[in-house]
């Protein structure tokens, strides 16, 4: 039974991702079953080089895998990226072989042994033409241990795959909604090295009657013009399994081969591989598929001709419960608290469209972690991201800001996909980005990349911070009980310079002096006079007290003192603001220089966390 057979398979190989990742490298797998020695003779890693023949799919449902690779190996840089060379079964041969995968902003190391899931002693899964070739078969091995199982491999997305393969930025594309110029942009990402792929919407019927397969992915190899009475323009695509071909105009043997010069044919015909590749015309390809996949590279993963490579830039951030997770704009009195990047465009591109003067950026989200976090019951968020213009300004946005302003772009939609991916022509200028899921208070970490055509991103910036003057409100009393044991303890701390854990009249004269300038700022955020205000406002009355902190710290407040409804009461609030007066005096009298870097041995390093 195929079933059976494929489920035994899958389930010798389902063991944890969760439990490998420990360190940069994946360590060797002990895995059962026969290895290339005990499936055939004179074994080989790599005959002849990898091409896109060797990739034929097997019992698992991962075309998408598949023409993802079959587009590495156009790309000789590329796959060797992957597939490190001068492995093989003879020389230096250990029974195992390692590969590499980008993996949220670094290279990782994944290491398999050369075992491999057979019956009758058949590879069950992706295998080459040649019997005793077995680089892609241990290169989806090896994929399939990186996301925990074969299981994890049934069914995806080729974009996913295309970026564990080069580092890229994904790009999706609705053939229907397609621009204009959508010929132009995929000539420039193949001249970029860029890897792409398309596929039908699956219907009640699987196969056209042209021959193309709904719901499976193929790669786009390349594009031509051709001479007609027209100029004609044409694309290459290549099916994974390399025997449902298309039938339609340019296919192998159609009429159309003979209308034009015996030069274009014979470049055209040379230029497929096997009867796995084929030729089709460009309308035909926005016809009949529904979806277009690229997969643009960065210039350190291209290793290319710079001036066809692409500027991209890379921050890594976080969404924190009561702090930076402020969701979309539906949420106005949050939304302002989403981490803000700053994004200065002002080289213009090359070619513009209609003669107007843009610059082409590509803005991509990735959410971290959802996918190894399965196992808990972590889903995918429904995450995307806001750009606004802006002039001038070097602190956090605040909330007036939004109320009143538009945004200048967007992405289309906010989806629960790993990464949300846009392309835009926006005029030369100053601008900010804001990622944010898409209801308020949900915690993840991301990676935002830009990608540009051309040199605009020197002015990139981290996530800035508010710098807003002390400024005090009218006094006005606070409703409470009184402060508890440890904030009064906080305070007796931060006061008590002659040590004798007691205050004197002085010391106690300039406590009260701070917490009634405190109250005054507590007061002006506690509109509805409930003695408590939002872990989101604690980060303006933390800058109106004075304070200059970072993202990660308003995010360490909101996480240490905020409730469960992410409200501060007034006590809380209290004990907050004492323990920063008490850590900033503490390191400004170690800072004797005062250039804000102090050197401390572990004594005073004690001292100084006493008032944390």
């Amino acid at each position: 039974n195929k079933h059976n057979l494929y489920n035994r398979n899958i389930c010798f190989h389902s063991y944890s991702f969760h439990h490998l990742v420990t360190q940069s490298v994946l360590s060797c797998d002990p895995l059962g079953g026969p290895n290339p020695q005990e499936i055939c003779e004179n074994p080989q890693f790599i005959i002849d080089g990898a091409n896109r023949t060797d990739i034929c799919q097997g019992e698992l449902g991962d075309c998408w895998l598949l023409a993802a690779i079959a587009c590495l190996t156009v790309n000789e840089k590329l796959l060797y990226r992957v597939i490190p060379p001068d492995q093989s079964f003879t020389d230096n041969y250990a029974g195992i072989f390692h590969f590499q995968f980008w993996r949220y902003g670094e290279w990782i190391d994944v290491v398999v042994d050369d075992r491999i899931p057979t019956c009758k002693n058949q590879l069950v899964f992706t295998k080459s033409f040649r019997k005793n070739e077995f680089w892609s078969a241990l290169l989806e091995k090896a994929y399939a241990k990186l996301h925990g199982s074969y299981e994890a491999l049934k069914g995806g997305n080729t974009l996913e795959a295309m970026e564990d393969f080069t580092g890229g930025v994904t790009e999706f594309f609705e053939l229907s909604e397609a621009p204009k110029d959508l010929y132009n942009i995929m000539r420039k990402a193949l001249e970029r090295g860029s890897l792409m792929g398309c596929s039908i919407d699956v219907s009640v019927e699987t196969r056209t009657e042209q021959g193309l397969v709904r719901g499976h992915a193929y790669s786009i190899i390349g594009l031509a013009e051709v001479a007609k009475d027209t100029r004609i323009r044409l694309i290459r695509l290549r099916n994974p399994w390399g025997w449902v071909l298309w039938k339609g105009p340019w296919s192998a043997n159609s009429k159309e081969w003979s209308t034009i010069s015996t030069a274009d044919k014979g470049n055209l015909k040379k230029q497929t591989v096997e009867e796995s590749e084929f030729w089709m015309s460009f309308d035909d390809f926005q016809r009949n598929f529904t979806k277009l996949e690229m997969c643009n590279l960065t210039p350190d993963t291209l290793q290319g001709d710079e001036r066809h490579s692409w500027t991209v830039s890379v921050n890594e951030g976080r969404w924190v419960r009561g702090s930076s997770a402020g969701g979309c704009r539906n949420f106005p009195h949050t939304f302002w608290t989403n981490p803000q990047y700053r994004l200065k465009l002002y080289e213009e591109d090359d070619d513009p469209e209609d003669g107007q003067a843009t610059c082409t950026v590509v803005v991509a989200l990735m959410q971290k972690g959802r996918r190894m976090q399965r196992h808990q019951g972590a889903k995918f968020l429904t995450i995307g991201f806001s750009i606004y213009e802006m002039c001038g300004q070097d602190q956090h946005l605040q909330k007036d800001f939004f109320l009143y302003t538009a945004s200048k772009a967007k992405c289309k939609t906010y989806i629960n996909l790993r990464e949300v991916t846009e392309r835009f022509q926006l005029p030369p200028g100053e601008y900010v980005i804001i990622p944010t899921t898409f209801e308020a208070h949900q915690e993840g970490e991301f990676i935002l990349r830009v990608f540009s055509e051309k040199q605009n991103m020197s002015d990139w910036c981290h996530d800035v911070i508010n710098h807003t003057e002390l400024s005090l409100s009218t006094d006005n009393e606070i409703q409470t009980e009184g402060f508890s044991l440890e904030t009064c303890r906080s305070m007796i701390a931060l006061m008590d310079t002659d040590g004798t854990g007691k205050l004197n009249l002085q010391e106690f004269k300039h406590l009260w002096k701070k917490i009634k300038e405190w109250q005054r700022i507590f007061k002006r955020y506690d509109k509805d006079k409930s003695s408590s205000i939002s872990s989101f406002e604690m980060r303006n009355a933390v800058n109106d007290a004075g304070f200059q902190l970072n993202r990660q710290l308003y995010d360490i407040i909101a996480m240490r003192y905020a409730d469960e409804h992410l409200n501060i009461d007034f006590d809380s609030y209290i004990c907050c603001f004492v323990r920063l007066e008490g850590m900033f005096r503490a390191f400004n009298a170690f800072d004797k220089d005062g250039d804000g870097i102090i050197k401390l041995n572990v004594l005073e390093w004690l001292q100084l966390t006493m008032y944390s």
